[in-house]
């Protein structure tokens, strides 16, 4: 192949060995998403999420050790008296934030006298206690939402000016695929989220946009060079094999990156980077299935599917 001389459909088959029809099989890309989107929602009507104290309200207490401790000793202390939450360590893991349910007097006592036995001395003078009410989770769900609109509605702004309306409006329902996916299994399993899962579905919108904005970038280019009587479906499938590659590395490496911090980590970080996991693996599934699928679909069903009014075959 010369250089500078653009791939056609049949060299792009030719170069992956696994390759197969992505474009034709769509109406099972939508399917598989569907068997985890819509158990996903009943969930979330029936039993809701497991809201942490950022949400509902409890108690935090910031207490310094005088000597190095670690969250797994904390957190099975904690265990002994019957509470759980996040804890966060900190000035060289002397100091620690530990969030839980409402304390009762006795059950905050409870709980220093367990952390002075098991896990070390603390000192008494520094000891920091606050109730978070519910009002706070509240603020942050709206907040949560607040942001999600605004970063929905630039993003349509965004790929509407660099490309058309309609690659938009594709990319912002592969975005709430990859939300609904996230919160949907975070509901079915009971996973307890906390203000990280908010900071978590956010990163999500930026990374999966961005992989959906690379294949749209070579749908685009591959567009303009179509012929009269050339198949759109063709054309798309090609884009989509010709970033490929580029996709499955991005992810995988991400994904160990992710992968290593949920092993590794510690409690603090177990919700944003589970959710984090999910998320990435959803965001690499709609971009390549699903988002430039739902393109075709919606090119499908106007008259016009080529810019300038020329119609291809699809």
């Amino acid at each position: 192949m010369e250089k500078g001389h653009p791939a056609t459909y049949e060299e792009v088959q030719k170069i992956h060995p696994l390759y197969f029809n992505i474009v034709k099989k769509r109406y099972w890309w939508f399917a598989i998403s569907l068997l985890v989107i819509v158990p996903g929602i009943i969930s979330l009507f029936m039993q809701g999420l497991n809201l942490g104290i950022d949400f509902k309200g409890g108690t935090m207490i910031d207490v310094t050790f005088k000597k190095a401790v670690t969250q797994t000793a904390i957190t099975d202390t904690m265990k002994s008296v019957g509470l759980d939450g996040p804890v966060q360590l900190s000035n060289g893991n002397t100091s620690a934030l530990i969030r839980t349910e409402a304390l009762e007097e006795t059950k905050r006592n409870e709980l220093l006298t367990a952390l002075q036995t098991k896990v070390g001395e603390y000192d008494k003078t520094t000891l920091k206690e606050d109730k978070v009410g519910p009002a706070m989770g509240q603020e942050l769900t709206r907040n949560a939402f607040l942001a999600l609109g605004i970063a929905m509605g630039l993003m349509i702004a965004y790929i509407s000016f660099r490309f058309q309306f309609v690659f938009a409006i594709s990319g912002i329902i592969a975005l709430l695929h990859d939300v609904l996916v996230v919160v949907g299994l975070f509901s079915i399993f009971q996973w307890q989220i906390d203000s990280s899962f908010v900071a978590a579905v956010l990163t999500i919108f930026g990374y999966s946009i961005n992989d959906t904005v690379v294949i749209f970038d070579r749908i685009r280019e591959n567009e303009a060079k179509m012929r009269r009587g050339d198949s759109y479906e063709d054309m798309v499938d090609k884009s989509v094999w010709q970033t490929m590659r580029r996709s499955v590395n991005t992810v995988v490496t991400v994904l160990i990156a992710l992968f290593s911090v949920y092993i590794l980590g510690g409690e603090s970080t177990k919700v944003f980077s589970l959710a984090m996991l999910l998320g990435v693996f959803s965001g690499a599934y709609s971009s390549i299935f699903n988002a430039s699928q739902i393109l075709v679909e919606i090119k499908k069903h106007m008259k016009n599917p080529r810019r300038g009014g020329k119609t291809v075959r699809a």
